[in-house]
Order: structure tokens, then C-alpha cells, then sequence
């Protein structure tokens, strides 16, 4: 069984499916990748779909914030913060890139530190930190003691704080099949 299969490689995949003797293999996975998408169509891939939520869960409700609007976004988080609520912003890169046009996680960051008042303490976690910094930050979240987290996908498997209500999605464009 794979969980969150994108963050496996090819070569990893097609190496626990040799193991033991024409073994069953499961994917499991929010954010299929386009091989996925095509082992399914064209391949030798099933599909199965989970249509009900957890118990107690509420709906989830998206939208798409234009760039015009970003600061009545903001507005709201405050709002949500105030309210005792913790919001993630999940960016595509750490630092900016000369190649890639998208925010990074490095930028939003001394954005938000600047635009937030200070009482509303503001985390940032990315795969370059070490293990001990990203662990430390992101129980500093779970404890409430951080208010709004900007991370790259790096937060993705394992993740569960109920409290953090808003999740932010920085060029959406650039993650899985978007």
C-alpha cells in the first residue's frame, strides 16, 4: 500500500510491485499525478473513489481569490484568526525563481510579516529547513502558538489540525493535475 503515491518515484513504485509473488497493489492518493491518469486509462490501474466524508466533517467550500481582491483575503484570515481559528498559505517554491513565475514560500512570508499586525504570529516551514526547525514550527502550530502558517507541500502527508479553517493555495496552476 502507497500512500500519497506522488511522493514515490517511478523506480520506487515498480519496485514494491516486484516484491513477493504477483502482489496486490494499492495506491491511495487526493492529488493523482498525469501517470496515474494514464496507468488508468491505458494501463493496467483500477480506480476507486471515496465519495462520502469523514464523520462530522463539513463541506469544504473553494474559491478562486484574483489578485484584485487578495487584500479583502487577508481581511478575512485576520477575521477567521480573531475568531481563535489557523489558517495554512501553501506555496510552490521556497525562494523565488527566475525560471518559474509563482509566489514563494520565502516572499509570502515577509509579505505577511509586514501586512499582519504582530499579535498574529506568522510560521514558515519548507523541505530546506532542518528536521528539528520543522517539527518544532509545526507543533508551535498544533499548540495554537502560531496563528498562520506559510508552508510549501512539504505539510501535505499527515497533517491534521482541525483548527486551521483556511487553507491558501498560491499558484493552485502548479500543483498535481490543476
Amino acid at each position: 500500500i502507497t500512500d500519497e503515491q506522488h511522493r514515490f518515484g517511478v523506480r520506487q513504485r515498480a519496485q514494491l510491485s516486484q516484491k513477493g509473488i504477483m502482489p496486490d497493489v494499492l495506491v491511495i492518493s487526493a492529488t493523482p499525478i498525469p501517470r496515474t491518469l494514464g496507468l488508468i486509462l491505458y494501463g493496467d490501474l483500477d480506480i476507486s473513489i471515496i465519495r462520502e466524508m469523514p464523520p462530522g466533517r463539513k463541506p469544504v467550500k473553494t474559491y478562486h481569490v484574483p489578485s484584485q481582491i487578495r487584500e479583502r483575503m487577508y481581511q478575512f484570515i485576520q477575521q477567521e484568526i480573531r475568531k481563535g481559528r489557523q489558517a495554512y498559505v501553501v506555496c510552490p517554491l521556497v525562494d523565488p525563481s527566475e525560471h518559474i513565475i509563482a509566489r514563494s514560500a520565502e516572499e509570502i512570508y515577509q509579505e505577511l510579516v509586514k501586512r499582519f499586525p504582530r499579535d498574529i504570529k506568522i510560521g514558515l516551514v519548507h523541505g530546506k529547513m532542518k528536521n528539528e526547525e520543522k517539527d518544532f514550527i509545526m507543533e508551535e502550530f498544533q499548540e495554537q502558538r502560531i496563528h498562520l502558517l506559510v508552508t510549501t507541500t512539504v505539510i501535505e502527508v499527515g497533517v491534521n489540525i482541525p483548527n486551521a479553517t483556511i487553507m491558501i493555495i498560491e499558484n493552485a496552476d502548479r500543483f498535481g493535475l490543476a
